[in-house]
């Protein structure tokens, strides 16, 4: 009996100890702050109202079906946002700065679409030109302007957030002049399926847009050195050069992908309503872009990033805001509230504040490493 109660006990020992350094390294990875974000916002609707989370299955006005509750809200609105997230993403690590002008760069994306569609004409009776001439057209447009703020910020050397704030300040200006200052309205309802539902399936468009763009820059950083080079050069320019990389080429091409992401997101936006109201469309999403990253635990100052943790606090950011709209919170409050969400995580994030709390858990652990030590 002695003989097969030993390694019973040595076999139970070994276990908490895995649970234990389990829960350690969950709670240090990058990915927590997210996911406990998201349990916080889940646990409070439940308790507040079970029905938040309801899905129905009910008819459009077309008469084709489509599912329909809150968290298809959630995942369908949260969708030009996720794709705008992995972009700031690679801009933040690279340039240790953010893109302030993505909100002005959808408007202008989104302007570009409407005028190759309707051409002269600002309620055209048929498309003047095939969608994918216009979404290709936008890519174009988006990326050449993404260009312009990384030249600025990789071959000028200018602050990230002063650079783009030229772009900030035009680009609704430029979105509107590109149109003649007239609000195109598309009565073609093939347009609207990108933004919307496609006949027949219940599931929203953009989420199926988002998914796919996550999967390629998942490959993207799976199977390149972008990634890589992308941190390297966040962490340290120099050494990054002195290792035969091309920091100035690196910055550059991250604003690139990011002017992408926002021709995705605008083409998604204008599809939505078939038309755009320059001043309004996509107002402050930058502002949520920005917060997606800092929620996802990566450095504002650039460097590391976790791309999984972005994109789910893009969800997080989204799911708070339908949850205020849920117990009639204002608009013009909003702001305010995820201010408070910023405010926790800055503060969280300042190395003083990092160290206490370090200190403080070494301390609360001390007893029970010496508990241990005198149990050996």
């Amino acid at each position: 009996m002695k003989t097969l109660e030993k390694p019973v006990q040595q076999h139970q020992k070994p276990t908490g100890k895995d649970g234990g350094s389990f829960i350690k390294s969950l709670v240090r990875n990058q990915i927590f702050i997210p996911i406990a974000a998201l349990l916080i916002l889940v646990i409070f609707n439940l308790v507040a109202d079970p029905s938040f989370f309801a899905i129905t299955l009910s008819q459009n006005s077309a008469g084709y079906p489509i599912l329909s509750g809150n968290l298809i809200n959630i995942l369908d609105n949260a969708s030009e946002l996720v794709i705008l997230a992995i972009g700031m993403t690679l801009v933040t690590s690279a340039s240790g700065g953010q893109d302030i002008s993505v909100g002005a760069a959808i408007a202008l994306s989104g302007s570009v679409v409407l005028r190759v569609l309707c051409g002269t004409e600002s309620r055209p009776e048929t498309l003047q030109a095939p969608i994918i001439v216009a979404f290709l057209v936008c890519c174009l447009v988006a990326m050449i302007f993404g260009a312009f703020n990384g030249a600025l910020v990789a071959y000028f050397k200018i602050q990230p957030m002063v650079a783009t704030l030229i772009l900030f300040t035009a680009g609704r200006s430029i979105a509107a002049w590109i149109n003649n200052n007239e609000l195109p309205i598309i009565s073609e309802a093939s347009f609207g399926y990108f933004g919307n539902f496609i006949p027949g399936i219940p599931v929203p468009t953009p989420i199926f847009i988002a998914v796919l763009c996550m999967i390629i820059i998942a490959l993207v950083l799976r199977f390149t050195k972008l990634g890589l080079f992308t941190q390297s050069v966040g962490i340290n320019s120099e050494s990054s050069r002195l290792n035969g990389i091309n920091p100035e080429f690196i910055k550059f091409i991250t604003y690139v992908i990011l002017g992408l992401c926002v021709a995705i997101a605008g083409f998604i936006k204008v599809s939505r309503f078939s038309t755009i109201n320059y001043s309004v469309v996509a107002k402050d999403i930058e502002m949520d872009a920005i917060l997606a990253v800092a929620l996802g635990g990566n450095a504002l100052s650039g460097g590391k990033f976790n791309m999984a943790a972005s994109v789910l606090g893009a969800y997080v950011i989204q799911f708070l805001t339908t949850t205020l709209f849920k117990f009639n919170v204002i608009s013009s409050a909003l702001p305010a509230y995820k201010a408070v969400v910023v405010i926790i995580l800055v503060v969280l994030s300042a190395p003083i504040v990092r160290d206490k709390i370090a200190a403080v858990r070494k301390k609360l652990s001390a007893p029970r490493t010496a508990v241990k030590e005198a149990n050996r």
